[in-house]
């Protein structure tokens, strides 16, 4: 009896096994090549989980001051996103990247000698206008490096380098504080992603075989802006990004003050997310990425998770209702991002434009961080958290709608 269950055991986590391993076959080898790089990036920037504490505790700003700076740091993300749409149209992902990790190196490293308010909101605001060319772009290369049928994990893989160097650089530029204070944060921030930049050329040569680009498509380019359907798909994915940050900004408040976790405790509440995220979400897209399921029918039940995530906050006040908050989150945002990714790449590519489509993709999030973790701390000062959390949910509840128009425009437009 005891040999058939270690039998049993034996097969089953060989079959997980094979699984897991089987979700990342098919990707070339560029886009593992630009996950690489992207990781590196990635955890590269550590500066930014600390500017804060930096202006703050370094150079004594106040409150108020702060949030100037970070408005700079989140103006200088959406007309970078912009610009990066435009110079990829022009001269292509691969310059574009390089440049861009390049200059923003050097940014890094010369930030540190900026300590006056207004340097400091310009300084911020170029950093952010450089830094961020790079994301229209990256969307443009794993276009060009994956297959159709393998463009959804290949976000996804992208995704989880994004994840593990957000999750590795916090602790990274923590210990590096520690031991060389601020000042070798911002020299290793800058010198991280100019390695990364020199490994993009090295990597991703145009002359190396296999990495030759595709010649662009011939015929007119279609603006976005002019695109029915992608303005209706970005007005949802605003309203998601805008409740997703919440995640990041007032849940660990409301952890803090309405349940009286600890820091500890909060910290693995959070961690939860991402060991499941890097666990699960690529056997998960994987399995979704099949022509038998319906992208719109994802979309929906994803962001009705998330929708899910907020509302079941305010139906108890015991603790296990925040696990379940986060697992809700957490799986709808394993399938919501990699498809409202896809679904971009593609209507960017039937339009014959996809740096400027993905540029205003990226423009969303970036409109989102603007706005969203003000406006949330905001109306929970003056309404509390569990109107906050309605209302969350009764966004979410809107873009669910935004979805099921979407469906039904494109559905007319193949008539």
């Amino acid at each position: 009896m005891r040999n058939q269950i270690w039998v049993f055991y034996f097969t089953m986590n060989l079959n997980i096994f094979k699984t897991y391993h089987n979700s990342f076959k098919g990707l070339s080898v560029q886009i593992w090549w630009l996950s690489l790089i992207t990781l590196i990036n990635r955890a590269g920037t550590m500066v930014v989980p600390f500017l804060s504490l930096y202006l703050i505790e370094d150079l004594g700003f106040t409150l108020s001051d702060v949030g100037w700076i970070m408005s700079a740091f989140g103006l200088g993300s959406v007309c970078g996103s912009w610009l990066g749409g435009k110079l990829t149209n022009k001269l292509g992902f691969y310059k574009v990247m390089f440049w861009s990790l390049f200059i923003s190196g050097l940014l890094f490293i010369g930030l540190q000698f900026v300590h006056s308010f207004i340097g400091l909101c310009i300084g911020v605001f170029f950093l952010l206008l450089v830094a961020d060319t790079f994301r229209p772009a990256l969307f443009v290369a794993v276009a060009t490096y994956s297959k159709p049928e393998n463009r959804t994990r290949s976000i996804t893989l992208i995704r989880l380098a994004i994840n593990l160097g957000f999750s590795l650089g916090p602790a990274a530029g923590g210990a590096i504080i520690f031991a060389m204070s601020y000042a070798g944060l911002f020299w290793i921030d800058g010198i991280t992603c100019i390695s990364a930049g020199l490994l993009f050329i090295y990597l991703l040569n145009e002359r190396k075989k296999g990495n030759e680009l595709k010649e662009d498509q011939v015929g007119t380019r279609k603006s976005p802006y002019k695109d029915k359907v992608y303005l209706v798909f970005l007005a949802a994915l605003l309203l998601i990004g805008f409740t997703f940050l919440q995640y990041f900004s007032t849940i660990p408040l409301y952890y803090s003050e309405v349940h009286q976790l600890s820091e500890k405790e909060i910290g693995w509440l959070m961690s939860l997310n991402g060991v499941v995220i890097f666990l699960i979400e690529m056997p998960l897209v994987a399995f979704f990425e099949n022509e038998r399921f319906s992208k719109y029918r994802i979309l929906i039940i994803s962001t009705l998770l998330f929708a899910i995530s907020f509302f079941v906050l305010n139906m108890s006040s015991w603790f296990g209702v925040l696990v379940f908050g986060m697992v809700f989150m957490t799986v709808g945002e394993m399938l919501n991002f990699p498809f409202l990714n896809a679904f971009a790449m593609e209507r960017a590519e039937k339009n014959n434009n996809q740096a400027e489509y993905m540029a205003l993709f990226t423009m969303a999030f970036s409109v989102s961080h603007i706005f969203g973790h003000n406006s949330g701390m905001q109306l929970i000062a003056m309404y509390g958290y569990e109107f906050t959390w309605y209302l969350m949910g009764g966004l979410l509840t809107l873009s669910i709608f935004l979805f099921l128009w979407l469906k039904k425009i494109v559905n007319k437009e193949k008539k």
